[in-house]
């Protein structure tokens, strides 16, 4: 709650003056004690408290030990914290002395593991007295009532589970390549050349890919001379062979009546290819010519300086530059894939007619959770191989709350293939059991999955590290993500969040009340809670009994909303 009240402190019953014909025990007076937070609050699954209290001057008597334990009582139940035990300065022990003259502060601090029965609840302090021998009866001291229970609204079964995506791409593009060479200083085309089979396969596929009705074909010239000689005839060279090259390739494009768009062009020392060719090739020498490569920018210095290596340059003559003296002609084709409506129609109909990419891209095109477990579903019947498939279906399962399939499916995902998806998937499912250990070890073999960031949100939101879990969330719209921020007391962000909550329920409703509960809007807590007992009826009792709505409890329209 924004604002801490504080129910009277009672009495910590403790022990007093003890003269030589009197052992009678008395209670602190209420000023002495103070128990914090008031009311209690569950942080992390926890319910922390914290007690201060003062042994004023000549209250503890020299001879007593007095064990004092907090105890948190609720319907059905209790718990209990963590034990105190002081002694007098005569008692022979280990615990801590309360000095009788001067008295002392003492601090007890305490947790107990949260439970929903806890909302409703009263805190005690627990006391076994004795001096010397003598056991001593002291009543149980009420110190506090009631838990704020906000934290324990985090639900890790509502949070995004991982969707194993496809990899379908409506255009694919590839690129084909075909080589005519020619020799040292020569531009004519050879026959020999236009006879390979390598150029007969190039042609042959840009052919098939102009006349297929799914296919668009691109072709690029690009030739070249080798970067021995001056540069001048090699730019003369270079030019010479991309047109006959060009005058070629027209000709045989007209022939099949292939009517594709040709950029050609040329380049009169190709650097860049001896480069390549020079740092892939076995050449002894090789990093002492890639060096002077990088130490020199001009053509011609680069030439000589190359030249001067005698040693390699037999072997960059026989080796390397020949592969340069080139005309590379480029197939550029982009393969144009189904539509959607195709894509869902086949999903439904012939579901063999896809490839498993499809297929899943089928999943994610559906507009219903069971069009897209049926898609899933078939998916796992064709492509069991694929871990993808498994995966998918146990997001289904979770989503529609059936946690225990939803495991065995991300179970069966990694035993195809270990992959992220799935390990982040049965993280979620640790944290709905409560195993934060589990969660966070998954979690750690699940980098790079999308939805990973709210997971991890939602572990910190449950260990009760809000401000991590604001940072995790990012700009998430759910549930979750607002209830991390009205526990940093962000309210204003929290309201633009549940504002933004895709598909509204009960519980983003009873958020917003809590907002404006802690904002003191009495309006909307009516407005927010009527909305959410509409959506669930049940939440009309958790109101009731929630501290977050304690001070409109007076409130007429309120009190006829959780009635």
């Amino acid at each position: 709650m924004n604002k801490k009240f504080f129910l009277p402190f009672f009495i910590l019953a403790t022990i007093v003056t003890f003269s030589s014909c009197s052992s009678k025990l008395k209670p602190l007076a209420e000023q002495y004690i103070k128990a914090e937070p008031q009311p209690l609050e569950a942080i992390g699954g926890k319910v922390p408290v914290t007690i201060n209290a003062t042994f004023p001057a000549k209250w503890f008597n020299k001879n007593a030990v007095v064990t004092v334990t907090p105890v948190l009582r609720y319907e059905g139940g209790e718990a209990w914290g963590t034990a105190y035990t002081y002694q007098g300065e005569k008692v022979n022990g280990n615990n801590q002395v309360i000095p009788q003259a001067a008295g002392a502060n003492v601090t007890m601090k305490s947790s107990f593991t949260y439970k929903p029965e806890m909302k409703k609840s009263e805190l005690y302090l627990t006391f076994e007295a004795k001096i010397k021998n003598k056991t001593v009866a002291l009543p149980d001291i009420k110190i506090g009532e009631g838990v704020i229970a906000t934290s324990a609204l985090a639900d890790a079964g509502t949070a995004t589970p991982a969707l194993a995506a496809d990899k379908f791409q409506r255009i694919i593009k590839e690129a084909h390549n075909a080589n005519i060479m020619f020799l040292i200083q020569q531009a004519e085309l050879r026959t020999k050349e236009l006879k390979k089979g390598e150029l007969a396969d190039w042609k042959n596929l840009v052919k098939n890919a102009n006349e297929a009705p799914n296919q668009n074909v691109a072709i690029e010239i690009s030739a070249y001379a080798s970067p021995d000689g001056g540069l001048d005839l090699n730019t003369g060279l270079a030019e010479k062979r991309e047109k006959n090259t060009s005058k070629y390739l027209a000709k045989e494009l007209k022939k099949e009546k292939i009517d594709a768009p040709v950029d050609a062009r040329y380049t009169a020392e190709d650097w860049e290819g001896f480069k390549e060719l020079v740092a892939n090739s076995n050449l002894q020498d090789k990093d002492l010519v890639l060096r002077v490569l990088s130490m020199y920018n001009d053509p011609e210095q680069r030439e000589k300086e190359i030249k001067n290596i005698s040693a390699v340059y037999s072997n960059l003559a026989d080796e390397i530059l020949p592969q340069l003296r080139r005309s590379r002609l480029t197939a550029n084709i982009e393969i144009i894939g189904k539509s959607d409506d195709e894509i869902a129609n086949l999903a439904k109909t012939d579901a063999k007619a896809l490839t498993v990419e499809e297929l899943l891209y089928a999943g994610a095109l559906a507009k219903t959770t069971a069009e897209k477990e049926a898609i899933y579903k078939k998916a796992v019947e064709l492509f069991p191989s694929d871990y993808r498939t498994y995966n998918n279906v146990g997001m289904i399962n979770f989503l529609n709350g059936d946690l225990s399939a939803a495991e065995a499916m991300f179970n069966k995902a990694n035993s195809v293939k270990a992959n992220n998806e799935s390990n982040m998937n049965l993280g979620l499912i640790a944290l709905t059991k409560g195993d934060q250990a589990k969660a966070e070890q998954l979690f750690g073999s699940a980098a790079g999955v999308a939805e990973l960031s709210e997971a991890l949100g939602v572990l910190y939101l449950e260990k009760g590290e809000y401000a991590k879990a604001v940072n995790s969330f990012g700009a998430t719209k759910s549930n979750n993500a607002a209830l991390a921020q009205i526990l940093v007391k962000d309210y204003s962000k929290a309201q633009q969040t549940l504002d933004g909550v895709a598909n509204a329920d009960a519980t983003t409703d009873y958020l917003k009340a809590v907002v404006a509960a802690r904002t003191n809007n009495v309006n909307g807590v009516i407005s927010n809670l009527k909305s959410s007992i509409a959506k669930d009826k049940a939440m009309a009792k958790e109101a009731a009994k929630d501290l977050e709505f304690a001070k409109f409890a007076a409130d007429a329209a309120f009190s006829a909303l959780v009635k």
